[in-house]
């Protein structure tokens, strides 16, 4: 039986998902969201195996207090699903100061946060698994989500050199891509007025707002299959380094890297040019 600490508990999103597999292998979930009394209802059936805590990911004290609190009841934390986070639309000039760092507070300084506080017990305990959930954003940047998608790519970073670091201690990472998912990640666009304070880009970020309102309830990736998908490939003799989900992320990404593959050898004289010469 393993613990699982999963933030972004948020109805019809990615955590419970990943908490409803968890409960259904005989594991002990900890979910953590904002407003933990909409989860109430979903924990009440699992009895002792299910805790629900209040968690705002951007309160570095909150943090190390539910993570604490999950420790002491179950006796330690094995799987970490960092899952907490949202998108802010806008143009990289005219965003907001105040929504660029909102963006990074959660979707990426919060990600190291619960890192910090969870790696600790993992290390002393020999073992663990971290999955953090990142975004096809962060391997292949969206237009008027320039700063999540920056975020994402920090986080895409950090997982990439956690996993060399942690790999001694018998902690094993996993980066989750996900595509267009329908999860609730969506909705609240709905009632968000366009802030870009640049009026040139106001075009183009209503229609990116126009755009996620459109597919809201439409995604075509399922969060249940997603997450049936991860706990797969943690299960292989070799599990991957990352992992993307959805037909649609699967494309973009893999048509991002052969271009840059295509632009690497194209300019690779360049490249090898820019050393000193060879010695004698």
């Amino acid at each position: 039986m393993k613990t699982w600490f999963i933030t972004g508990g948020t109805p019809g999103g990615f955590g419970p998902a990943y908490a409803d597999a968890a409960l259904g292998r005989g594991d002990n979930v900890v979910l953590t969201a904002r407003r933990p009394q909409l989860l109430a209802d979903w924990a009440r059936p699992h009895g002792g195996r299910a805790l629900v805590l209040p968690l705002d990911v951007t309160d570095a004290r909150q943090v190390r207090e539910a993570v604490r609190a999950a420790e002491e009841r179950f006796g330690g934390i094995d799987v970490l699903v960092n899952n907490a986070g949202r998108g802010w639309y806008g143009s990289v000039e005219g965003t907001p100061e105040a929504d660029v760092r909102r963006s990074f507070e959660l979707n990426f300084f919060a990600v190291a946060d619960v890192l910090r506080a969870v790696l600790p017990g993992m290390r002393a305990r020999g073992g663990g698994w971290v999955v953090s959930m990142s975004s096809v954003a962060g391997l292949r940047g969206v237009p008027g989500f320039g700063y999540y998608s920056a975020a994402k790519a920090a986080v895409e970073s950090l997982t990439e050199v956690l996993r060399r670091e942690v790999a001694p201690f018998g902690i094993r990472v996993l980066a989750v891509e996900p595509g267009a998912f329908r999860t609730r990640a969506y909705s609240g666009f709905a009632d968000e007025p366009v802030a870009e304070t640049v009026d040139a880009y106001v075009p183009l970020v209503e229609d990116v707002r126009a755009a996620m309102v459109g597919q809201d309830g439409r995604q075509p990736g399922d969060p249940r299959r997603g997450v049936r998908a991860v706990l797969d490939a943690m299960e292989q003799d070799a599990p991957p380094h990352r992992l993307v989900l959805g037909s649609g992320g699967y494309d973009a990404v893999h048509g991002q890297l052969d271009g840059m593959l295509s632009e690497l050898r194209a300019h690779e004289a360049a490249s090898r040019g820019a050393d000193f010469p060879p010695g004698p």
